[in-house]
This record gives structure tokens, C-alpha cells and sequence, in this order.
């Protein structure tokens, strides 16, 4: 039976009410009036049940789908501007005891090279994503207790924390690993650990199963309620995805909606982050069997129509995705995305050669960090490394009615341009910097709250005489 508030996995993620809602939409695919109603009432920026979303997923009509995008780039603006978060993943290792079909990091995989980063290493790799500009990291490892304790993940998060390179600081360590105790999650809060994130894979529990044989993440319940154990444990900041050519993906795209719904329902706070990763070409995995079932109109749907029905949650872009596909999502809703990315272990100081390969998937946009910066910049986005509200306690709940009052942005916005400055001074080529000092410009005379902006004006002069880490 489908409970929203239930702590149970098959009743929140109720596969009978995923049908239900399947077939509802197919049978709607082409009644217009009922799309134009669910659009009207998406419009209040108060988002959309599972329901109505998956009719949205179904449009066929060109106009309505102009209307979609439309306002998918109205709420993203409502909620987040024109601001995009920047971050970089750190793999620390990449031993793993599970099955999963569609991972290289699979424990039968011979013909990876197997790799865990000693403290020295991770201070290296660390240091050296400073030198790109990078504050915010999300940790990334495979999942064996025995080589990757809890323990490690802990010493390593201490690490990084601790290094300060010439003016580089990682200011927020997301944490991306393995379903585990509400213990376990209360030790990373206490780590002062940002959001935590763990991707779902599909919610289709057979096929979820038949992906992982073995291992402990086998076990499509404890997986699935990871998010909730992580909640009682106080971290209020979680970030759910699902890897899309696993599964048909409009199931996927239902299930994903009604683990927001539960959290919301369960918790009183949404996902802080939903990230639509697509399935890349990877070592020792059957490209036959996992492609990029979506096709780029389809993927560019699919995320319009999940910016509207969570207007709140921050949409996560990685370098799996292209240049050109990754510039359209930006007008979809995307909030977030990765640059200089290497989702090898140690990859950002050392080159490896194919037979040191230990990347977990193939990256499709290579630029370094500051051609990224610069195209943000050219399509005129703000790149933003704030880290602000997690460090001013503005997590969870606390964060999720300032966004969803519109508030937020009193403090993202001048945040966000704060930290383009401190970039723009420190790492930026000289045509990045010249037009990030243009942009800063023209950005400042938008702030409407007269004290607001002045003391940005200010803090943005004082980081141009070498004083850093203002925030609002």
C-alpha cells in the first residue's frame, strides 16, 4: 500500500502507485487542457505532485513544451537566479565489494587499476583542486568496510578541512557513499560534512536487484531508506539521483519524485540536490546492455519538468554530459555543475595511462575549471563557489523556507558574486577576469536591498586588497 510517510521502501516507493501514475499519464498524453491546468497551478512555484509531473513528461505538443521550458527557466531564475554553483568530485578509492552490472568499480573487474589515496595523497590531490579555485569537493569511494572503513572517510574529511594553500580553503565536503548506519551518519555530521549524497541506481526494485547480485547493496531496502536513516541522524542536507538508461526512465522519473514527496512528508525538508546523471561508457561493463537511452530532447524534457515539480531542490549537472548538452540544461533548471572533473583516484595530480585506468565512467565535457568559469560567464551565468548557508546554519528546513519564499537570494546572490571575486583574483586568465569584472559590475546594481549592496561593495573592494571568506 502507498504511504508517503511511511519508513518502509516499498510503501513510499509503492510500485503500484508508479503504475497507477504511468498509466494515468499515457492515457493523458494528449489532452492538452489537463497539461495547460497542471502548468497554471506549476506557475505558483509551489511544485507538482508525482502525478501531474509524469503528464507533463508525456507532452508531445510543441507549444506546450515551449510553455514547459519557459517556465521551468522562470522558476529556476525565481529560485536560484542566474547563479550556478560550482563543485569537483574527489575519488578516494575505488575498491568495492559489490556486483553492480553497470559499475567498473565491480569487484570480478580485473582490469582496473585499484587504488586508495594514503592522507599525503589526499592533501596532494586537495591542494591541487585549490590551485583550480575549487571550495566545494564531494567526496567520492567505492564501498568495502574492510579497505574503507568509516573511519577513513572520517581521517580524510579531517584532512581536507584542514589544508589551506595560499588563499585555497575547501569550505564544504559533500560526502558520496555506500547506504549506512544512522551511527555512521551521525559521525560525518559531526564531521561537519555538507550534503549527503547517494544515488538510488533505479527504483524499479526487480531490475534493481538484478544490477546488483551481490554485495551489500543488494539489499534494495536498506539502500533505498539510507535517506531517512541519514535524516534521524541529523544530517538534514541529502542529495538523491537515479542513473537513467538503467531502467525505462519515466518509472525512474516518477520514483525519484516520490522519494522528495516522502522526505518532505517524513521530515518537513526535501532533497537539497536531485542530480541527473545519464549511464557513460565505462571498463568492463556491456555498452549494449547500458546506453544513453535518452536521447538529448528527451533528457532536456525530463529535467524542465523535474525544475518544476521541485522548484526548491538544486539540480546537479556533471561532466558525463557534453558542453552543448550541458548549455541547454542550463536553461532548463540545472543549478548546479562540475568543472576540471576526474573521476579517476588521484587523478588530478598524476596522468594515468589505459593501464592505469581507474576512472569510474568516460568524461564528456574535458575543459579545465577556468574555461568553464569563462563560458558560464559568456552565457551569462554567475559561477558561484559560495558555501555560505551551509556555514551560517542555514541547512535543512532552515534553508528550504528561505528558498521557497524567495528569500534566499539576499543572501545567494551577493555570496555568489563575493566568491566569483575571490576566484577572479586568485586563479581566473586574464580574460576570464575581465569579464568576471564586468559581470560583478553590472550584478551589484541588481541587489534591491540598499545595505545589502553596500556592504557588498564593500567586501568585494576588500577582496581585491587581499582580504578573502566574506559571506552574508
Amino acid at each position: 500500500m502507498y504511504d508517503v510517510k511511511s519508513k518502509n521502501a516499498v510503501e513510499f516507493i509503492n510500485d503500484d502507485e508508479i503504475q497507477s501514475t504511468l498509466k494515468y499519464a499515457a492515457e493523458n498524453k494528449n489532452n492538452l487542457n489537463l497539461m495547460r491546468e497542471i502548468l497554471k497551478k506549476a506557475s505558483e512555484c509551489k511544485g507538482l505532485s508525482h502525478r501531474d509531473a509524469a503528464v507533463l513528461l508525456e507532452c508531445e505538443d510543441k507549444e506546450i513544451l515551449e510553455e514547459i521550458y519557459a517556465l521551468a527557466d522562470e522558476i529556476k531564475q525565481k529560485f536560484y537566479g542566474n547563479r550556478i554553483v560550482m563543485f569537483a568530485p574527489l575519488y578516494l578509492s575505488n575498491y568495492c565489494v559489490n556486483g553492480c552490472l553497470y559499475c567498473p568499480y565491480h569487484y570480478k573487474n580485473k582490469h582496473i587499476a585499484r587504488k586508495q589515496l594514503s592522507q599525503e595523497e589526499i592533501e596532494k590531490e586537495v591542494i591541487a583542486l585549490q590551485d583550480m579555485g575549487h571550495k566545494r569537493l564531494a567526496i567520492e569511494t567505492g564501498e568495502d568496510p574492510e579497505r574503507c572503513p568509516i573511519e577513513y572517510v572520517l581521517e580524510s574529511i579531517k584532512t581536507i578541512y584542514g589544508i589551506k594553500h595560499k588563499n585555497g580553503a575547501i569550505r564544504r565536503v559533500n560526502v558520496n557513499i555506500a547506504a549506512t548506519t544512522i551511527e555512521n551518519y551521525k559521525k560525518l555530521k559531526e564531521a561537519g560534512i555538507g550534503t549527503y549524497i547517494l544515488f538510488q541506481e533505479t527504483y524499479h526494485k526487480e531490475t534493481y536487484e538484478r544490477l546488483h547480485p551481490t554485495g551489500p547493496k543488494s539489499n534494495y531496502a536498506y539502500h533505498t531508506e539510507a535517506m531517512d536513516r541519514a535524516m534521524q541522524a541529523g544530517i538534514d542536507d541529502v542529495g538523491c539521483g537515479v542513473l537513467f538508461g538503467l531502467n525505462l526512465y519515466k518509472y525512474d522519473f516518477v520514483g525519484i519524485l516520490m522519494h522528495a514527496e516522502h522526505l518532505e512528508a517524513a521530515y518537513g525538508c526535501g532533497p537539497h540536490t536531485i542530480s541527473v546523471p545519464r549511464v557513460r561508457p565505462a571498463d568492463d561493463i556491456d555498452p549494449n546492455e547500458f546506453d544513453n537511452s535518452l536521447s538529448d530532447e528527451l533528457f532536456e524534457k525530463l529535467v524542465a519538468v523535474l525544475r518544476i515539480a521541485v522548484p526548491y531542490t538544486g539540480i546537479i549537472i556533471s561532466t558525463r554530459e557534453n558542453k552543448n548538452v550541458r548549455e541547454i540544461l542550463l536553461k532548463r533548471g540545472v543549478s548546479q555543475i562540475s568543472g576540471g572533473s576526474r573521476t579517476s583516484v588521484g587523478g588530478y595530480v598524476e596522468k594515468e595511462t589505459p593501464e592505469e585506468n581507474s576512472a569510474q565512467f568516460d568524461v564528456n565535457d574535458t575543459r579545465t575549471l577556468d574555461e568553464v568559469v569563462n563560458w558560464l560567464l559568456s552565457t551569462g551565468h554567475i559561477p558561484s563557489f559560495c558555501t555560505a548557508c551551509y556555514r551560517e546554519g542555514r541547512t535543512g528546513d532552515r534553508f528550504m523556507s528561505l528558498c521557497k519564499s524567495g528569500q534566499i537570494v539576499n543572501c545567494c546572490h551577493p555570496n555568489a558574486l563575493m566568491t566569483l571575486k575571490e576566484y577572479l583574483e586568485d586563479y581566473a586568465s586574464p580574460d576570464t577576469r575581465e569579464k568576471g569584472e564586468k559581470v560583478i559590475a553590472e550584478e551589484l546594481k541588481k541587489i534591491t536591498n540598499p545595505k545589502v549592496r553596500s556592504l557588498a561593495e564593500e567586501y568585494i573592494e576588500n577582496i581585491k586588497h587581499g582580504k578573502r571568506d566574506f559571506r552574508f
